[in-house]
Formats: C-alpha cells, sequence, structure tokens
C-alpha cells in the first residue's frame, strides 16, 4: 500500500499527517487522502484539479510528469512526498 508524506512545513499550516492509502496513480492517491482530509485539497489542487504552482510530488524519487491530471503511476509499495515550496532571501 503506497505511503503519502507531507513535509514538516506543510504540516505547519495543514493538519496533514502521513497516511497510508490505496490507489494506482498519484490522483487516485491524493483523492484517497482528500476523503478524509478535505480541507488539504483546495490547498494543493487549484479549482481545475491541477497541482498549485508551489506544490511538488515524488513518488520515489522521481518528480511526478502529469501535474494536470497527476496520472503518474504508483506501485504498491512506493511512497509518495508532498513538498510545499519555499522561497526567499
Amino acid at each position: 500500500m503506497p505511503r503519502v508524506f507531507f513535509t514538516d512545513n506543510l504540516k505547519r499550516h495543514m493538519a496533514c499527517p502521513d497516511t497510508d492509502v490505496s490507489g494506482g496513480t498519484v490522483r487516485a492517491a491524493l483523492d484517497a487522502v482528500f476523503d478524509t482530509n478535505p480541507p488539504l485539497k483546495s490547498y494543493l489542487l487549484d479549482d481545475q484539479g491541477r497541482l498549485r504552482r508551489h506544490v511538488n510530488i515524488f513518488v520515489g524519487n522521481r518528480m511526478i510528469d502529469d501535474r494536470d491530471g497527476l496520472s503518474d503511476t504508483v506501485r504498491e509499495d512506493e511512497e509518495i512526498y508532498v513538498f510545499q515550496a519555499l522561497s526567499g532571501g
């Protein structure tokens, strides 16, 4: 079962514990997270369901390719990492 991890910086702004989910794509995995944590959806996705510019997602050690449809595949044993981009000087 894939596990979704959230950075500490993101956890500072939203309640989002690391979670085991089912799903064969990033979209399915995130939808499983959103089922138990609806406010997180609007923080990570825009009103078209696309990943927001300030968010990056990795499956294992590779950044996802599909930021619009989130169709990147996820194997049963993989880890999904959700990062909030940081900026500043």
